[in-house]
């Protein structure tokens, strides 16, 4: 068990909200828009409870929503800036795509699209492919072709929308022959069409809309507050101060993409709803008021699984968390900031890093090392961290210095055992297998001399930037979501304050926090720009392009750390020649990932571990280790298709 005293203060705070409360519920954040239903109200005709929305509790599924509160409830256009998080709800229930994932069997699977795409001449440059018949929108009109190539076109023809830049590069024509043929021709030579325009982690921006209710609506304006999908479920009503949203289960949810392709879903309603800060997300899961949880800290699992017998995470036992989650966490540096310019003094600060303090700090140790680019999900492990170990151990800086050390895994257990951790691996390569390969050393003394090399000078304990001004770092976080990489964020600048750097961290709200990515202001950002579920990872991998650099204060579409590197550049063109399948794209990212250890424009650290448990008191059916179809990814757009293995309790 972990340390009692990292999580008294979180355990005080819930037991006051506990005496608060007293046999009273808590049902939310307040501010729900609604008038909270009198007692009366809180029980149905047959007696069951009644949720705060006025649905029965038992039909009821409870989802926590990551990105906390909506600031404009009725923006539900997904190309339009501050829609509604797509995580509230919209693209797990409404939204479907061309092409989805299945996470545990890595490959992709056809969703709206009936097929894969065929290329239909030796150019890799025109493809044709069916559309699932039988399919309507939520509204009763059928879903065509005619759907996707009118939304393809709204696309290519409004600049305007942030969008169309990428997708302009990618297609140059998308028509529809028939009602169920779509022929694609596109701008280059494209191998891995599927992957651009389908699903390969969380979703895809290619959602196709109603041809019948856009095309009398300007894109850029259209709020698309009535939201109309093919996904088995409908917006029946919303919190006016974006809380809450409700769906509810379509009378023909048979002619939606989960229908036809997996059955029925199970819960009538879904309740996706912010609760507000973690002690009353805890407070709501402990008292049976919400059935899916997003993103807790350790702690907070500790006294949850303490609190309520039919709590659920994803492993039994230590390391309780998912450590598969796709997208890694670390630093991101702007490039184009000095002096984050300089390989030396982004070395420096991963040299001032004491890796096992932050990972204590940030999840009790429960976190899976990275010294590369792409994530340390297992499947990756295998393909290219354990693989890359040996030059991992060889490589060294400009003046011969090696930096690795593969001394973690081992260094991280006997630091849990002290702490009385128990079911931790003992062979070998599960230890490795559960924390990482390794990272960089731990020397502050080497990384004083790079920095000194570029001309920083120590004035008793702290630096000083080369024109003789302190060295002053503000690190962008989340605040209130995320929670990982938030606590990453004050970690690391703890770590790099004890080797007299003056280090801020600034907590922003979702909108603020993306914002600032996309637009360069930022120094260094606790985010993620590193994912990947598949060996091939080359879709992920392509926004790092040199093309896509931009200058701060331009916004980007991609490659928001400003990184230009023209080996990666012309890897990552050659990469986009040949197919997915071929052994040589498995060399090329091999390669790309030793120039991201050269020059470092993202510190990586963790793959990311989710607690993300959920309480099994009024449903069943939940994916675990043990009832694995799916890793617990609520937050994705394959969240509709969990739905059909949820069942009622009776409870």
């Amino acid at each position: 068990m972990m340390q009692a005293r990292k999580f008294i203060p979180l355990l005080l705070i819930i037991a006051l909200v506990l005496t608060a409360c007293s046999d009273s519920k808590n049902n939310g954040s307040g501010g729900t828009g609604t008038d909270k239903p009198s007692s009366s109200k809180n029980v149905s005709s047959n007696g069951g409870k009644m949720t705060d929305v006025g649905t029965p509790r038992s039909e009821t599924l409870i989802v926590d929503i990551l990105n906390g509160t909506s600031a404009d409830p009725e923006r539900m256009n997904p190309y339009m800036p501050g829609a509604v998080s797509m995580d509230s709800g919209l693209h797990q229930l409404i939204f479907s795509h061309l092409w989805e994932i299945d996470t545990v069997k890595g490959e992709q699977m056809p969703e709206l699209a009936a097929t894969f795409p065929k290329k239909l001449d030796d150019s890799y440059t025109k493809f044709s492919f069916k559309i699932q018949e039988g399919l309507t929108w939520s509204d009763g009109v059928p879903f065509t072709a005619h759907d996707v190539e009118f939304t393809a076109n709204m696309i290519l023809n409004s600049k305007e929308l942030a969008y169309s830049g990428y997708f302009s590069t990618l297609v140059k024509t998308m028509k529809a022959t028939d009602d169920y043929t779509i022929e694609v021709e596109t701008v280059a030579p494209e191998t891995r069409l599927s992957q651009k325009l389908g699903v390969v982690i969380w979703g895809n921006s290619f959602r196709i809309m109603p041809k019948h209710i856009w095309e009398k609506e300007d894109p850029t304006q259209f709020k698309f507050s009535d939201p109309v999908g093919v996904g088995p479920y409908k917006l029946s009503k919303r919190d006016t101060q974006g809380n809450w949203f409700l769906y509810e289960k379509r009378e023909d949810w048979q002619n939606s993409t989960v229908g036809k392709l997996v059955g029925e879903p199970g819960p009538k309603y879904i309740l996706f709803k912010y609760f507000g800060p973690e002690e009353k997300r805890i407070m709501a899961a402990i008292q049976h008021d919400m059935d899916v949880l997003q993103d807790i800290t350790p702690e907070s699992w500790e006294i949850l699984q303490q609190k309520n017998e039919y709590a659920q995470a994803w492993y039994e036992n230590f390391p309780y968390a998912t450590m598969d989650d796709p997208c890694q966490r670390g630093m991101s540096f702007n490039n184009l900031k000095a002096p984050f310019n300089s390989t030396n003094v982004k070395w420096a600060l991963a040299l001032m890093t004491d890796i096992k303090n932050v990972s204590l700090g940030t999840f009790g140790g429960m976190l899976r090392v990275s010294p590369i680019q792409v994530p340390p999900v297992s499947v990756l492990q295998d393909t290219y961290h354990k693989p890359m170990l040996s030059w991992l151990k060889s490589f060294a800086l400009e003046d011969g210095y090696k930096p690795f050390d593969e001394s973690y895994a081992t260094d991280m257990i006997e630091v849990l055992k002290q702490q009385g951790v128990e079911g931790l691996p003992t062979d070998q390569k599960d230890i490795v297998s559960t924390f990482g390969v390794g990272w960089w050393k731990h020397d502050p003394e080497k990384a004083a001399e790079l920095l000194e090399k570029e001309g920083f000078k120590k004035q008793g304990n702290s630096w000083l930037l080369p024109d003789g001004s302190p060295w002053q770092i503000t690190i962008n976080a989340p605040a209130n979501f995320e929670i990982e990489s938030m606590r990453l964020a004050f970690a690391v600048a703890d770590s790099w304050r004890k080797n007299g750097v003056d280090v801020t961290v600034q907590q922003m709200d979702h909108a603020t926090f993306w914002d600032a990515e996309a637009t360069g202001s930022f120094m260094v950002g606790s985010y993620w720009p590193s994912c990947g579920l598949l060996p091939d990872t080359t879709a992920q991998m392509s926004g790092w392009h040199e093309k896509y650099v931009v200058p701060t204060g331009d916004r980007a579409s991609s490659n928001a750390n400003r990184w230009a590197n023209a080996e990666v550049s012309k890897l990552l063109d050659e990469l986009d020649s040949i197919p997915g399948d071929n052994p040589q794209v498995i060399e090329k990212i091999t390669e790309i990932n030793k120039q991201f250890v050269k020059e470092l424009p993202f510190l990586a650290m963790f793959g990311t571990s989710k607690f993300v448990p959920v309480d099994t008191y009024y449903w069943e059916g939940f994916q675990s280790s043990n009832n694995g179809f799916e890793g617990p990814w609520w937050w994705w757009s394959q969240f509709k298709y969990y739905t059909p293995h949820l069942k009622p309790t009776g409870r």
